[in-house]
């Protein structure tokens, strides 16, 4: 350690010790959003990433400290940082088409816990190895700056405190700053080129190991140049938009027809704008039996509230059919709401608040006409706006008159799924309680009144109706309205496990929709999959 002049003072083993903790949590930040647009960013994604992670530290502290007895020469440490900065900055080049594909082996190979294996072996093979190169520092450093017994406790706290405060940065930095503002593969860049310059400046300065110092920096140029380019739906040529937010991916996507919006790579749209008006043939259009139970032919002026707004769909369809409609949106994520503007054609008679759905509820004393809770994204339903404590705050708003209506999506029947779930806490909660699926998707829409029932409200009014498409489409939505029977799975602030129920209904849902392929593979093995396309 003498040989080195960078060394003599140890600040640069406290640097260094630092700048790991840093890099540590930005890139746990980072997994995360890289996950995020094919596994969803639910607590069982979260608790995977940091699980794996931590995994991945222990065992970097263990062979760290083992090593560190045999040969505490500090240069190790420092090429195990020029390794790990050069893997971090190719995670964007090819942690994407990792994911890919080994979702695409288990999608056909597994029949249950797709979510959980698939998010689990990405990060095992993704992130699992630089974090454990980075797990050996703390051993190494304590190892290279402890000289006696007297004074280690000290020079451990004060490695450990540098640590925590550079994982307190990295944990603030990535969030607040470098995702939403230049996104994650850039984000996994800058915290590469920290670590390639911590190891960098330490070999250059004593003029030693310029071949590895050559050959990583190349390395890191070719990651940074080649793996920032391609998005995330890479396959994708012509997207309107493609962009992160502090909570989302976000996708515009535009045809002769439509401009559409989705958080999710691989499947969803969660907003749509039709090009020459009329009915979406999605869930919108269904939930505009909402505004006809409630009398809108009836009402001067018809309050609707939008939890969970998107880009307005709902809001322009209402806006389009009900002309006296004043319209509120909640929407938590403010760029989905400037991509209303700019593509999506938000209806100006719409306010958009930049708030939870449930704490906007908290602060305002409105009531509304028509409610509708949209803030459930495939498995990523928020607990807080699924319980029953929910749901007496949303009957709290609404009218005398008045309607609530929930997407549900993963449509499932069976006893003690989400939707069931969430239809038993509804029904605790108001009176008669219908649900309808909608033709061709996985959404299924759940009516509720507040005082009256809302399938003989919607048959007293629907008459009422002059457009001839939306009284048909009426009709359809009418025929397919089944009441529901209370059950006793409700769900509470204190107890509702949305991710594992959304997580079984993924997986029947993969059950379901792939049986055929699934078949195919086994039987006739990749060639005969790949040539069913």
């Amino acid at each position: 350690m003498e040989s080195r002049p960078i060394l003599k003072n140890k600040f640069y083993l406290y640097l260094t010790e630092f700048f790991a903790g840093v890099s540590v949590m930005a890139v746990e930040l980072g997994a995360s959003r890289l996950l995020a647009p094919f596994f969803s960013s639910s607590q069982i994604v979260w608790t995977i990433v940091i699980g794996t992670i931590m995994i991945a530290m222990a065992l970097g502290n263990l062979w760290g400290g083992r090593t560190a007895d045999k040969d505490p020469n500090p240069d190790r440490l420092y090429r195990r940082i020029l390794i790990a900065a050069v893997w971090i900055a190719a995670i964007p080049l090819v942690g994407k088409y990792v994911i890919l594909g080994i979702s695409g082996l288990l999608i056909v190979t597994v029949n249950t816990n797709f979510l959980i294996l698939a998010a689990f072996f990405s990060c095992m093979i993704v992130f699992v190895f630089p974090l454990f190169l980075l797990g050996t520092v703390t051993p190494t450093l304590v190892k290279c700056t402890v000289d006696s017994l007297d004074d280690s406790g000290k020079v451990v706290g004060r490695l450990g405190a540098y640590n925590t405060i550079g994982s307190i940065l990295g944990t603030f930095l990535p969030t607040f700053v470098t995702i939403p503002a230049v996104g994650t593969s850039v984000t996994f860049l800058i915290f590469a080129g920290i670590l390639l310059l911590i190891g960098l400046v330490y070999f250059l300065s004593s003029h030693t190991k310029k071949k590895l110092c050559a050959l990583t920096a190349v390395l890191f140029l070719l990651a940074a140049v080649f793996g920032h380019a391609p998005g995330f739906a890479f396959w994708e040529k012509d997207l309107a938009y493609e962009g992160e937010s502090v909570y989302n991916y976000l996708q515009v996507k535009e045809d002769d027809r439509r401009v559409l919006l989705s958080t999710n790579v691989l499947f969803g749209v969660q907003s749509v704008k039709m090009k020459e008006g009329g009915l979406t043939g999605m869930y919108y259009d269904y939930a505009l039996a909402a505004p006809v139970m409630a009398g809108a032919s009836e009402q001067s002026k018809l309050k609707i509230l939008v939890l969970g707004n998107g880009t307005g769909t709902y809001a322009a369809q209402c806006a389009r059919y009900f002309p006296n409609a004043e319209l509120t949106g909640v929407e938590i994520d403010q760029k989905i709401t400037d991509l209303a503007h700019e593509y999506f054609d938000l209806p100006e008679q719409q306010t958009v608040y930049t708030y939870d759905g449930r704490a906007f509820l908290q602060t305002v004393k409105d009531t509304y006409d028509v409610i509708l809770v949209d803030a459930y994204q495939d498995i990523t339903i928020p607990f807080q706006m699924s319980s029953v404590e929910f749901f007496a705050l949303v009957r709290d708003h609404l009218t005398e008159n008045g309607i609530l209506v929930v997407n549900m999506n993963l449509r499932t029947g069976d006893e003690g799924s989400i939707n069931a779930c969430l239809t038993d806490t509804i029904a605790a909660v108001f009176g008669p309680v219908c649900t309808v699926d909608v033709k061709n998707s996985t959404n299924r829409l759940l009516f509720a009144g507040r005082d009256g029932d809302p399938i003989e409200m919607l048959e007293q009014n629907r008459r009422g109706v002059s457009d001839e498409a939306l009284r048909s489409l009426l009709g359809k939505v009418a025929a397919g309205l089944t009441p529901c029977r209370p059950g006793t799975n409700v769900l509470t602030d204190d107890k509702a496990p949305v991710e594992m129920l959304g997580m079984r209904a993924i997986n029947d849902l993969i059950r379901d929709e792939l049986g055929h392929y699934k078949t195919l593979f086994r039987e006739e093995g990749l060639a005969g999959f790949l040539a069913s396309f």
